[in-house]
């Protein structure tokens, strides 16, 4: 008696991708969680501030990112206590655990006081809208461009 031949599955080639914005072109492995990411380092151009390099926004914008650069020992960043205590203020540390650059999101990250313009009241939302600070004190970017601060 025969037996029957078993077909093998066919093998489905699986495209790489850059896990934040999603484009195949040049990629690479970041070095702090493994991930796919685009190489785009070379798109930043210098003191522009701007937010075009998904593999510079995880870098810099990440807890994971500063949790790698900084050589933290502890094994995850998002229970590191030193992670933790990097930033001033928690809001920060909110924002570079939960911003669109993470690949992973800090679940259940804590509550923090806004910080508001010591001037207007305004609410400042430190990762996101430019400001400056005098002291201790934060100014929103109208206010702060104002010649005399207080």
């Amino acid at each position: 008696m025969a037996q029957a031949k078993t077909r093998k599955a066919p093998k489905v080639a699986i495209k790489k991708a850059c896990g934040l914005c999603g484009k195949s072109g040049r990629l690479y492995r970041t070095a702090c969680c493994g991930n796919w990411i685009c190489d785009d380092h070379q798109k930043y151009q210098l003191f522009s501030y701007a937010r075009n390099s998904c593999a510079r926004n995880h870098d810099r914008y990440t807890i994971c990112g500063v949790h790698h650069a900084e050589d933290h020992e502890h094994p995850d960043w998002k229970t590191c206590p030193e992670c933790r205590e990097h930033y001033d203020k928690l809001e920060m540390f909110v924002w570079a655990a939960t911003n669109d650059y993470n690949f992973t999101k800090l679940e259940n990250p804590p509550a923090f006081e806004p910080t508001l313009c010591k001037k207007c009241k305004r609410v400042i939302r430190l990762g996101e809208d430019g400001y400056s600070i005098k002291g201790r004190d934060y100014f929103c970017e109208g206010c702060g461009s104002l010649p005399r601060l207080g």
